[in-house]
């Protein structure tokens, strides 16, 4: 039966408490979680009935399988705090963004390390998580990472050097689709449609666009012809993206977020 350990309680190791529970990859009596907040540890035992300890070290000694949910300014201290526990056998899975696999084996020494960016949708299980492996892991446990993570979501495995480029497309990038589902719905409200029909219409629209691309395997430029009539609705509304350089607008949102992610790596 798989066993995990989680430093660190928050909403992210909640989903995917809640995630790997739902997909019977691991049984909630097999789950043990650390957290220096009580509140939230009790929160945990409630929903999920999981084993809570205030003690991390606690955590390393009863799984092998460690994945530290912590946030990234207090990883480092939680390392040196657990270091002496942990051994070649354990397997460390990290979602602290921008503390680099080597900043971890420096601490731990010789340990597969695996390093996961989620994003946020994994709260409603369609997250997208990219998994980047140590010089110390291989495909086993990368397989093993997999498997954890595709219970909330799609899981791809990159390298890390991509890992500030993939920060700014999933990581952060929710955020930008919220801007722009948000301010389209906010145009139809001024053109005299409801804020909250126009907000569903908008956010259904894009989860089932979105959808298509996943699903079907045509090339998002020809599906934008699919859709357009020459001459017609869509054709205009693609005229003005076009005119006012949204492909720029993008690109710089992409590129100044990955330069932000690079720069907060190294600090």
């Amino acid at each position: 039966m798989n066993e995990i350990g989680f430093i660190g309680g928050g909403k992210m190791a909640s989903a995917i408490i809640k995630g790997i529970i739902n997909s019977k990859w691991c049984d909630n009596k097999n789950i043990y979680v650390s957290d220096k907040n009580n509140q939230t540890l009790e929160s945990l035992k409630e929903n999920y009935n999981v084993n809570i300890f205030n003690s991390n070290s606690e955590i390393v000694k009863r799984s092998k399988i460690i994945l530290f949910a912590v946030k990234p300014f207090v990883l480092r201290d939680v390392l040196n705090e657990i270091k002496d526990y942990v051994t070649s056998n354990h397997i460390i899975l990290s979602i602290a963004a921008g503390i680099s696999i080597n900043s971890i084996e420096d601490i731990i020494g010789n340990v597969p390390v695996i390093r996961i960016m989620p994003n946020t949708p994994a709260l409603v299980n369609e997250g997208m998580s990219a998994i980047c492996k140590g010089q110390y892991a291989n495909e086993e446990h990368v397989k093993l990472a997999f498997e954890i993570f595709k219970s909330i979501g799609k899981v791809i495995e990159s390298n890390e050097k991509y890992i500030d480029i993939i920060t700014a497309i999933s990581g952060s990038g929710p955020a930008f689709y919220y801007y722009i589902i948000n301010e389209i719905a906010k145009a139809g409200e001024k053109l005299g449609l409801d804020y909250k029909t126009s907000l569903k219409l908008s956010a259904q629209t894009a989860y089932g666009s979105a959808k298509m691309i996943m699903e079907s395997n045509i090339d998002p430029e020809q599906l934008i012809v699919n859709v357009t009539t020459p001459g017609g609705c869509t054709a205009v509304g693609n005229d003005i993206l076009k005119n006012n350089n949204i492909s720029d607008i993008l690109y710089e949102t992409i590129e100044k977020t990955t330069k932000k992610a690079f720069e907060l790596g190294k600090k």
